[in-house]
């Protein structure tokens, strides 16, 4: 092996890591994720965690092969869906989440020291599980060795927070120059004109370097933009991102025949060293997750420093190099990239530690989690009955913890009623999981039209399935490297839950799958809005159709089963999106006990009285039905008819006044007693008259007089004079007024009814108010009469 810089720290890190654990910073290209895991492995077995699958797999292919011995012997790897190694291999690099699951089984005995590799990305199962091993509990359970390792953390704090002894490696083997792209020097990272810009300077590149060049973009999107410009130039045009072909990878991470270009996201930025990289172009953009208005949106953000020098780091590696930056060399950048778990949901992070045995708001983080965050995640959770009071993982919550897809899609899984609808939620489920589009659908209209009489339901969970199942459809093309991921994770919970294999999946109807689904988690139901009919809501979040889905004009309600967020106009709006939808009927809202049932007009029919039932939910009314006015439903009907004095005539006008009286009363603290009042009407009191008389038709109120109903408010020998003091109505010859009173204000409002009188009245017509401010209301016209 070649010299490395960090090679000079050998002799430190062993010495050191025998008695205690360690933070080691390097810069990039030093040579820590390669020489740290074979230096550690002579204390005992290590666990590498790299934060993401193709650094875990590429790391360990290089090792291996250093080595000399086949991968998996002494060097091994563990990622979701793929694995190489045995109880007996020394070296296994895994992702976070490989190794929470594990620590979940047995706090990860199986190993002596544990390497947490480029914590500076903040991920948040990684900062769980340094949360995990740094409890008391743990260190005085386990004598693991923890060494914690990145090109730009903040050594001293985290050193602190995991009581660490501190070593950094300095310099590096190759020189990397610098250029700056912008037309002044403070100009920040920009979207615009981002594939015509790495067009030039690749080009630029390409005529003045030999070797590889690694363009850095925010995400996929840019990715085939800046492929299509690049389509001419005389080098292998490569992706690389989370959901590429094993091929693609292949090509990016080998040196090949023909010069290329490597296009990545920030999978590239670290762990990966990608041989013959002459040159970097960084965008200075990424697309990261963040908190807004309560939802966790994808946001297209400017990469932070401690970011940028990672992707300059990608050059000089095996070369010098160099880095071109297509923004100001003083762009405003921020240190560091905020963790996820500041900007994320925290439900998978909290079952996570709940079935790890510790209550995420107990565990000490090197910074602190948002309460709100907390409160939500806990919110969710405890619905689905996945974790207790105390926040630790229930029966629940450690069945549905190690199931290789989010919390809410295992609930589902684990909770369908039929082995049949469990096979279908396993499979609609492994789409779901996957993180590429599955498939997409083409412009061939004729195409579409036979697409509608294959799969007619516009349903993309039903044309997922079946799909996923081997069906064929017209109009459709299915990304084969996602169809091979989808179906091996569906066969893996297939196997899990002692299911058929997926060839002989057993048949279901569809119209159970989503009863069930909208029974289980009532959240996904979501009504189309009358008025906007591209958005629907379920009462608590409104979202937009994604313009990929099928779903039909027509079609007024849908199981919305995943969803993507992205920044809307304002600083705190989000706008999401409807991704994967699943129609329903609105009939099925019922079924499922959504909504509440309103009570609407009576309506006489014969001798019969019937009234209109709603059932209104996410602010529309869903069904509409007549019944016969009977029990319950009869006491609005009767209100109805005393308010229009039909029946009991004159006991409403009343009443009325002697409740409004009463509140007045009691405002101006004539009462002895603190009374509730702020909810008192005619309507209120006299259905509990009826109430208390268990009166539900109307031929028996008419057996009744009005001296039967009597407010008990003003004592009689004291009410007319309060109400001849304090009047609801005037009549000041040809002028009727009605009063109203505002205690608290002093305030009193006379208000224009109707009169022939032209002016205004007068202080002295009016009753003797002492120490109330009095106006005249007339339409909009508000004066003082004095």
């Amino acid at each position: 092996m070649h010299c490395l810089p960090i090679d000079s720290l050998k002799n430190t890190v062993l010495d050191n890591l025998r008695v205690g654990n360690l933070v080691v910073e390097a810069e990039t290209g030093s040579g820590k994720s390669t020489r740290l895991p074979l230096w550690a492995s002579q204390i005992g077995r290590v666990l590498v965690i790299e934060p993401r699958r193709i650094a875990c797999t590429s790391l360990a292919l290089f090792l291996a092969e250093q080595s000399g011995l086949g991968l998996g012997k002494q060097i091994g790897y563990a990622i979701k869906l793929d694995q190489k190694f045995d109880e007996k291999t020394e070296i296994v690099f895994v992702t976070p989440g490989i190794a929470l699951r594990w620590y979940s089984e047995n706090q990860l005995t199986d190993f002596d020291v544990i390497i947490v590799d480029e914590f500076h990305e903040r991920r948040w199962d990684i900062d769980l599980l340094v949360a995990l091993l740094n409890t008391e509990q743990h260190r005085s359970n386990y004598s693991h060795r923890v060494v914690i390792t990145s090109a730009t953390i903040e050594g001293g704090k985290l050193a602190r927070y995991v009581k660490a002894q501190r070593l950094q490696a300095q310099g590096r083997n190759f020189h990397v120059s610098l250029q700056h792209v912008a037309t002044e020097s403070r100009q920040l990272p920009d979207i615009r004109r981002l594939e015509s810009r790495v067009k030039q300077e690749v080009e630029r590149l390409s005529l003045e370097l030999e070797g590889d060049i690694l363009v850095f973009l925010p995400g996929r999107k840019e990715i085939n933009a800046c492929q299509q410009a690049l389509a001419g130039l005389d080098r292998l045009i490569v992706p690389l991102h989370a959901s590429v072909s094993e091929q693609e990878r292949q090509w990016a991470l080998n040196i090949q025949p023909q010069p290329k270009v490597v296009l990545a996201t920030n999978v590239a930025e670290t762990s990966l060293t990608i041989p013959n990289i002459v040159a970097v172009v960084d965008s200075g953009l990424e697309r990261r997750t963040e908190q807004r208005n309560g939802r966790t949106a994808l946001s297209l953000k400017h990469i932070s420093k401690a970011s940028a020098k990672q992707r300059m780091g990608r050059a000089g590696r095996v070369m010098d190099g160099v880095c071109v930056r297509l923004y100001g060399e003083h762009a405003a950048l921020s240190e560091v990239t905020p963790p996820e778990l500041q900007r994320e949901s925290l439900t998978e992070a909290m079952l996570a530690a709940a079935s790890c045995g510790a209550a995420l708001n107990q565990l000490a983080f090197i910074d602190p989690l948002p309460e709100k965050s907390l409160r939500q995640a806990t919110d969710i959770l405890r619905a689905m009955d996945a974790i207790d009071d105390n926040g630790l993982a229930t029966a629940h919550g450690h069945l549905i913890y190690p199931l290789p897809i989010d919390a809410l899609y295992a609930d589902l899984v684990t909770r369908m009623p039929t082995k049949a609808l469990r096979e279908a939620m396993v499979d609609l489920t492994a789409v779901l999981a996957t993180p590429a589009n599955f498939y997409r659908c083409t412009g061939d209209e004729e195409a579409q039209l036979r697409l509608e009489q294959q799969e007619p339901l516009g349903c993309d969970g039903q044309l997922s399935i079946r799909l996923l199942r081997g069906d064929e459809f017209d109009g459709v093309v299915v990304d084969q490297d996602v169809m091979k991921e989808a179906q091996a994770l569906s066969q893996q919970m297939r196997e899990l839950f002692e299911l058929p294999r997926l060839s002989v999946a057993s048949r279901y109807r569809h119209a159970d799958l989503i009863l069930a689904i909208g029974s289980l988690h009532p959240e996904l139901v979501f009504v189309r809005r009358e008025k906007r009919r591209e958005a629907f809501a379920n009462g608590e979040l409104e979202v937009i159709l994604g313009r990929d889905s099928r779903f039909k004009s027509q079609s007024e309600a849908a199981l919305v089963l995943d969803t993507h967020s992205v920044p809307g106009r304002g600083v705190k709006q989000t706008l999401t999106l409807a991704t994967r939808v699943m129609p329903i009927p609105l009939e099925m809202i019922e079924k499922i006990g959504l909504g509440e049932w309103q009570q609407g007009e009576a309506t006489v029919i014969g001798d019969e009285t019937f009234v209109e039932l709603s059932l209104l939910y996410a602010g529309r009314k869903i069904l509409t039905r007549q019944q016969e006015a009977q029990g319950e439903l009869a006491i609005k009907p009767m209100i109805e008819a005393v308010k229009a004095n039909s029946l009991l005539p004159g006991l409403y006008q009343q009443r009325e006044k002697e409740i409004r009286h009463w509140k007045l009363w009691i405002e101006l603290g004539e009462c002895e007693e603190l009374v509730d009042h702020d909810d008192l009407t005619f309507e209120y009191w006299f259905g509990e008259q009826l109430a208390l008389l268990e009166l539900t038709d109307m031929d028996e109120l008419m057996l009744f007089e009005c001296d039967d109903f009597m407010f008990d408010g003003i004592p009689d020998w004291q009410y007319m004079d309060f109400a001849e003091r304090f009047p609801l109505e005037l009549a000041l010859g040809d002028l009727n007024l009605s009063v109203e009173y505002f205690a608290k204000k002093k305030l009193i409002y006379v208000v224009y009814q109707n009169g022939l009188r032209k002016g205004d009245p007068k202080r002295w017509e009016l009753p003797r108010w002492s120490g109330w401010r009095i106006q005249y209301k007339k339409a909009s016209r508000i004066l003082d009469i004095k």
